[in-house]
């Protein structure tokens, strides 16, 4: 598994999304996903949203995944 394919995944999942994915490993990885659609959602909900995006790799192919997510008005853009 690479950062290119995660980072792809999740961007298909969340249309507008913009999504960066770092990890040189192959199974950890840190993601940063600026989403208009976690817009009024908690942390635990936007997390749960792109792990959606995932599917079965999580805990899988992907060991883990550190997530940081923020509505684009949140990154001071």
């Amino acid at each position: 598994m690479d950062a290119e394919t995660i980072r792809k995944l999740i961007e298909s999942g969340l249309p507008g999304a913009h999504v960066d994915v770092q990890g040189d490993d192959g199974v950890h990885f840190e993601a940063t996903v600026v989403s208009e659609a976690f817009r009024g959602k908690l942390p635990l909900a936007r997390h749960r949203m792109v792990y959606a995006t995932l599917g079965e790799l999580m805990g899988g192919a992907i060991h883990a995944l550190q997530l940081r997510t923020q509505t684009p008005e949140e990154t001071g853009a």
